[in-house]
């Protein structure tokens, strides 16, 4: 399954918004470096599904804000 999220770095607060059934955005306070707000935003995703972040993987988009997720199935 894929998921399509838009991720704000350096933001005031963590948030999730759900738009549709497969699309997020996300805001996180970690800075867009070094992958700290990957990080960030795949741990909420995770929480928000219900699943181990270690089942989610960035398809593209590692260095955009727009990115498509799998959610790998076990």
């Amino acid at each position: 399954m894929y998921f399509k999220i838009k991720v704000h770095a350096d933001a005031k607060e963590d948030k999730l918004e759900r738009l549709a059934a497969d699309s997020y955005r996300i805001w996180v306070r970690s800075p867009a470096e070094a992958g700290r707000a990957n990080r960030a935003a795949l741990q909420m995703l995770a929480e928000d599904l219900g699943k181990p972040a270690g089942l989610l993987r960035i398809v593209k988009g590692a260095h955009a804000p727009a990115k498509i997720i799998e959610l790998r199935e076990v």
